[in-house]
């Protein structure tokens, strides 16, 4: 009688390696990697003098923005919409008050800012505020800022914003500078 031998199955994983590694290479290939995304802003300096960085600041030219838990926008504690926030950023910075700007357009009422060179948007959210509705806040102010601007290089240099050069960019920049102060947010 003749015995017969019994050999255990093998599975054949030579190809396992080479489909693991095309599989890698798929999703490799395949994958997007999204970008953090954020806000362009260039930190103040180092204060070399604390009086420098400590200053009184009159009160007609601070403009106060806030966002509350209810998504709701308060300007100067008037609820607003988003869209009326640039209109009323570029009125406040460029009212003509009472340092008579030569080039500010605005009608130089007496809440507002005296020049665009002193006035300070305060920003402040509370901890529940979206992130959303702060960009989108944020967004209208930097609009507000470029459309002054714009108009500033228009009239003084008769340039478009892609035109000018980087010294008349400072020129621009000392005319209309971008001061936005966010306060921390308070937490409970």
């Amino acid at each position: 009688m003749r015995r017969f031998q019994r050999h255990s199955a093998t599975v054949n994983a030579g190809s396992m390696a080479d489909i693991a590694f095309l599989l890698l290479i798929f999703f490799l290939v395949t994958t997007t990697i999204s970008a953090d995304k954020g806000i362009l802003r260039q930190l103040p300096g180092e204060c070399l003098n604390i009086d420098d960085c400590i200053k009184d600041v009159p009160e007609r030219n601070l403009l106060r923005i806030s966002l509350n838990h209810k998504q709701e926008i308060f300007i100067e504690d008037k609820v607003v919409k988003l869209e009326e926030v640039e209109d009323i950023v570029k009125a406040f910075i460029d009212n003509n008050g009472t340092s008579k700007c030569s080039y500010c357009h605005g009608e130089g009422l007496t809440e507002s800012s005296d020049h665009p060179k002193d006035a300070i948007i305060s920003l402040s959210q509370d901890a529940l505020t979206k992130y959303h509705l702060f960009i989108a806040v944020q967004d209208e102010i930097t609009k507000a800022f470029y459309d002054l601007r714009k108009r500033y290089i228009k009239t003084k240099f008769n340039k478009t914003p892609n035109q000018i050069t980087d010294e008349e960019f400072r020129t621009v920049k000392k005319a209309y500078p971008f001061i936005v102060s966010e306060v921390m947010v308070k937490r409970d």
